[in-house]
């Protein structure tokens, strides 16, 4: 079985970005980023209705770190200390080395390889230091953007769910993306 240790907390560099630990501190980009309706737009949650909230958020990511079961980055620009997105791995099944995707970048950064090369770096952390067999992904399928960038990454879609879940008042789709690493695709 995966067996997970985020202490020492994994902080990732690439040629812009840093990649740290979420603090209470970005309560407020938090808050913003899971209240912004376009942020918003294919995920099946309810928008974050107050700073407490995004505390609480920041204080749940930062529990399952603390018990090894989860990891989220927040992710800021070189140079910078403010958060213009996350990504995570999370519903990591450490039987099955396998953990799910989630990433969010506000608006005004995206459209600029910010998360692709968040990406890239989270990738080479979970199947080099993390020792994952597998990654997947589940996104809304109108949601474009996010299907070229897994399929940049290598992703390939597994399956494709016709309205199986309900959000908001309504039946939404899902298409679900895996990653094996690599050297599993290398021996196929």
């Amino acid at each position: 079985m995966l067996t997970l240790n985020f202490d020492p907390f994994p902080i990732l560099s690439t040629e812009r970005l840093v990649l740290r630990r979420l603090s209470v501190d970005d309560g407020p980009e938090i808050f913003h980023h899971r209240s912004d309706p376009a942020l918003n737009e294919y995920l099946d949650r309810a928008p974050c209705a107050s700073l407490d909230e995004a505390v609480a958020f920041i204080r749940m990511v930062n529990a399952a770190i603390d018990d090894n079961n989860n990891v989220t980055w927040g992710i800021t620009l070189k140079g910078h200390g403010r958060i213009i997105g996350s990504i995570a791995l999370w519903r990591i099944e450490k039987e099955n080395y396998r953990a799910e995707l989630g990433y969010t970048l506000e608006t005004a950064q995206q459209g600029k390889g910010l998360m692709s090369e968040a990406l890239a770096a989270v990738l080479e952390h979970a199947f080099g230091k993390m020792g994952l067999h597998s990654i997947e992904a589940n996104i809304n399928p109108a949601n474009s953007p996010s299907k070229v960038l897994l399929e940049r990454h290598g992703f390939i879609r597994e399956a494709y769910f016709r309205e199986n879940y309900y959000h908001n008042g309504h039946f939404f789709d899902s298409a679900i993306y895996s990653l094996l690493t690599p050297a599993a695709r290398n021996d196929a």
